[in-house]
């Protein structure tokens, strides 16, 4: 199916479609919730993606020595109408292609109402509600990052090794929130592990008490916060430790975030959440790439964010085109095997290699591998405080 709509669609881009910002280089799409409830782990994967196509702009090797400029958009994360109107303008400014969005409710909305309806291939690198796995995307959308599907089953496997018996749900009030409490319910369910509530959450409140004490005469022996780091999910800890309700958190990818534990520091020693990621030779070598650029390799999605972009250049080479149908045509080509390995900081390497028309298989920071409906099929890090930030402690 997706084969066949790109062919429909090669025309539909290729026609006037206005990737080249001039004569020497290819614009490219940022667009993530710089606003917003996740505010604080956006800059690192904007520096993580832009370092990908600086890398590649720098090379030398990129379409016969083409250099990439970035046009960044503010999704918000919420709001499904300023995400819109930010993608919008970036199409219309001639970007060949989007790393983005962020958020699983806006990231949906931009892919099918702007992104698939005028041919332009998205990579998100964090949005993870299953519901995106069966959206009508013609073959534009593709995402880095795996479905919440797995990831709450992964939460649910490290609350029973644990050794968790009993547990209080509260999920933000969105695509993302909803698809991750359904799976870890599952997962706790099959573990045995009783759930004494299961309630949402809106972002933007000043006082999250009336929530919390719902959840404190539910009981339980933690409390699953599956919302955002800079508002809800934040707001929701607080008043939990403020009540004396709870002390051990289990925290979805959402709160995996350094700001968290600058806020509550020690208070947050008994939890523990998951995040996508790996501790594989890619993550080694991301780590290097990062330390380099100034990026923090241990941030939420930063690793995926470097891959989003790095897939979005190695396709354009592939096709030896930046028109937006080519793009699209060759993600998967470029993302699983055969081919040559291709590591974080070896961008030169695989540029070179599709030039001269030899297969590759981008690994990345986040060991890429593409399910046939285009969405990462894996691993996850279990993850708890060390020092002032979280830290990946074992692979999934």
């Amino acid at each position: 199916m997706r084969k066949l709509f790109i062919a429909v669609f090669m025309f539909v881009s290729s026609f006037g479609s206005n990737v080249m910002a001039d004569g020497h280089s290819i614009k490219m799409g940022i667009i993530l919730g710089f606003t917003g409830p996740i505010e604080s782990l956006t800059p690192g994967m904007r520096d993580s993606a832009k370092m990908a196509f600086d890398e590649a702009s720098n090379s030398g090797a990129f379409l016969g020595g083409k250099k990439i400029t970035i046009e960044l958009g503010d999704s918000t994360c919420t709001d499904a109408a300023a995400a819109q109107a930010a993608a919008e303008k970036m199409i219309s400014d001639g970007v060949a292609a989007i790393m983005g969005a962020d958020c699983s409710g806006v990231t949906k909305a931009i892919a099918e109402n702007v992104a698939v309806p005028n041919g332009v291939v998205m990579i998100s690198p964090s949005a993870t509600s299953p519901s995106l796995t069966d959206i009508n995307d013609n073959g534009f959308f593709f995402r880095t990052a795996p479905s919440d599907k797995r990831g709450g089953q992964i939460l649910a496997d490290i609350t029973k090794d644990r050794k968790i018996k009993s547990v209080a749900i509260t999920y933000e009030n969105s695509d993302y929130g909803k698809g991750l409490s359904e799976n870890i319910q599952l997962g706790l369910k099959a573990h045995g592990i009783k759930i004494t509530a299961n309630i949402a959450h809106e972002n933007g409140k000043a006082d999250y008490a009336s929530e919390v004490a719902t959840l404190a005469s539910a009981g339980g022996d933690a409390l699953a916060v599956l919302g955002y780091a800079d508002q809800g999910g934040k707001g929701i800890i607080q008043a939990a430790l403020d009540s004396g309700a709870f002390d051990t958190f289990i925290l979805g990818d959402g709160m995996i975030a350094k700001s968290l534990v600058a806020t509550f520091g020690k208070d947050l020693k008994k939890s523990f959440g998951s995040m996508p990621g790996s501790l594989g030779k890619g993550a080694s070598m991301y780590e290097t790439v990062a330390k380099a650029g100034g990026v923090d390799a241990n941030g939420a999605f930063v690793r995926e964010s470097y891959d989003a972009a790095a897939l979005i250049v190695l396709a354009a080479q592939a096709g030896n085109s930046a028109d937006r149908a080519s793009i699209a045509k060759n993600v998967m080509a470029v993302a699983n095997a055969p081919g040559t390995k291709i590591y974080p900081g070896e961008l030169k390497k695989g540029l070179e290699l599709l030039a001269k028309g030899k297969k590759i298989n981008y690994i990345g920071a986040s060991d890429v591998t593409f399910t046939d409906v285009g969405e990462a099929s894996g691993s996850f890090l279990e993850m708890e405080v060390k020092g002032d930030d979280f830290k990946g402690i074992k692979q999934r």
